[in-house]
């Protein structure tokens, strides 16, 4: 039996990012495809009274050299080697995730994903610059002009708006947030509950 799963996620999360690189594993493994849902971050935050881990980790001693540490041990476990801090975070987010969606309509939606993420964490520029964006674009063989009308349009700006409702509706508070079945999921280490639940789903 096929289970649905989603992938709920922001560019500018580091760690929606890592278990992107991982998902492709975690679908051999299963079987199982996931379906990345684009969803903008600062607006969950908004609906949620969350915050950035940027400002939530401020002032306590020693819980930002642990994440640091976790995320050290997550490279090593995957074997990453494509990660690199951006020196412009945080970045706004808004038009490349409205760009995401405007992927999906332009039937271009996996290689933006892709081109994306590595101009975001891979090989970091500033992703919230409009010049920047449409270099990148260029850049990634993406469909330049298209993408960047597609973005303005108003469907595209009230699916994206409408993404990040339902992800709160269903008890998103943040990203990487994942769907299994109705089981939900938070954060990059819960990929072994996510694999033994999609496992459970499917027996």
């Amino acid at each position: 039996m096929s289970v649905p799963i989603q992938f709920h996620f922001d560019f500018g999360s580091p760690n929606a990012y890592l278990c992107h690189l991982v998902i492709p594993d975690l679908e051999k493994r299963t079987g199982e495809h996931i379906e990345y849902v684009p969803i903008l971050l600062g607006g969950i935050f908004k609906a949620t009274n969350n915050v950035s881990p940027v400002i939530s980790l401020q002032g306590i001693k020693n819980k930002s050299e642990y994440q640091a540490l976790e995320t050290k041990r997550f490279l090593a476990q995957h074997d990453i080697t494509r990660f690199a801090r951006n020196p412009f975070f945080p970045v706004n987010t808004l038009q490349i995730m409205r760009g995401a969606i405007a992927a999906q309509n332009l039937d271009c939606y996996t290689h933006y994903v892709e081109q994306i993420y590595r101009h975001m964490w891979a090989e970091p520029r500033k992703m919230d610059d409009p010049d920047v964006i449409r270099a990148a674009f260029e850049e990634s063989g993406l469909p330049t002009h298209e993408l960047l009308s597609e973005m303005q349009s108003p469907d595209v700006k009230a699916k994206l708006i409408e993404n990040t409702e339902a992800a709160v509706t269903r008890g998103v508070f943040g990203s990487p947030s994942f769907f299994v079945g109705d089981e939900l999921f938070f954060g990059k280490d819960r990929l072994q509950a996510i694999e033994a639940e999609i496992e459970k789903q499917k027996s």
